[in-house]
């Protein structure tokens, strides 16, 4: 257990618990009820999501934050590492972009995530479900000079999220990425709910590589729906408007359990909820969601703080 309360894990949630997945769509909340929603539901911190959804405008952004009494942790970005040492420049072109929106909020990290599958209008995965061997040796390298450009640049820190319909997804494949990074300058950003998609043990993995887990996000799937999705390979899209991912306790892993195991090794680490639910459907559903997780987590026997 972490020896102070402020070494607690820091929780916060992000724009993915309010069904945000892009920059401009209609069928999600705006900035502005998030913003709002995030600081009534009692949270602090909250990630950019999107790139753009909260907007590009620092000064701006940080005038909206302050409004709300909120505080920046992170910034997402999707990558195609494995391409090869040429997509490294565009790949980080993007991550500069929001590297820099969150070094000017007083973020601390750049979360990086894979491309996913690819999916033809049948829903049938189109190309390869895993990278091959010149694949992986172009990912892995790719990341640590990305993770190496983040650090001496901006001084932020990257975190790879694994992914469900990524070749990023399994334990196996999780832990390969582990064993062929350098942790100066790539580490994980350890998301429950899809480390669970592929029946991923989350506090096994922290306790087996306890200094390279730098980030959390907090998310639980329905085991019984997980099952069914991945029998009749139904598309992670799908799955989630069905809500293959719930509002704990419903789902698993239960987040006691890896708030506390992640607090002995990384005091202060962040904990961001990210409950997908893309789309949302009714704008009045998030809040009273974000609320009751809340709950959960303050009663769940984990240690956090929420400011």
């Amino acid at each position: 257990m972490p020896t102070s309360p402020q070494d607690a894990p820091r929780v916060g949630i992000a724009p993915d618990s309010w069904g945000v997945w892009n920059a401009v769509d209609d069928a999600q909340p705006g900035p502005e009820q998030y913003l709002r929603e995030v600081a009534e539901a009692g949270y602090h911190w909250t990630e950019l999501g999107p790139y753009g959804y909260l907007g590009t405008d620092p000064d701006k952004l940080a005038d909206d934050l302050e409004r709300h009494g909120l505080a920046l942790s992170a910034g997402t970005v999707f990558t195609g590492l494995h391409r090869g040492p040429g997509a490294i420049e565009g790949a980080w072109a993007d991550v500069r972009q929001v590297a820099s929106v969150v070094k000017a909020l007083g973020g601390q990290y750049v979360i990086t995530i894979p491309e996913l599958w690819e999916r033809a209008a049948d829903g049938g995965v189109t190309g390869h479900r895993t990278f091959d061997s010149g694949e992986w040796s172009s990912f892995l390298a790719g990341h640590d000079e990305i993770g190496r450009r983040l650090l001496e640049e901006f001084g932020l820190r990257q975190q790879v999220h694994s992914h469900a319909e990524s070749p990023i997804g399994s334990y196996r494949e999780v832990v390969r990425l582990l064993e062929g990074t350098d942790e100066r300058y790539t580490n994980l950003c350890l998301d429950t709910g899809h480390l669970a998609y592929y029946f991923g043990d989350n506090v096994r993995l922290i306790r087996e590589h306890p200094s390279r887990i730098g980030y959390l996000h907090l998310k639980q799937v329905d085991p019984d729906y997980l099952a069914h999705v991945l029998k009749n390979d139904i598309s992670f899209a799908e799955a989630v408007a069905e809500g293959v991912m719930v509002e704990p306790p419903h789902g698993v892993p239960g987040y006691g359990p890896v708030l506390s195991e992640a607090a002995q090794h990384t005091p202060g680490i962040f904990a961001v909820i990210e409950q997908d639910m893309y789309p949302v459907g009714d704008f009045s559903k998030p809040l009273p969601i974000a609320r009751r997780t809340r709950e959960y987590i303050e009663g769940c026997g984990g240690p956090a703080r929420f400011r």
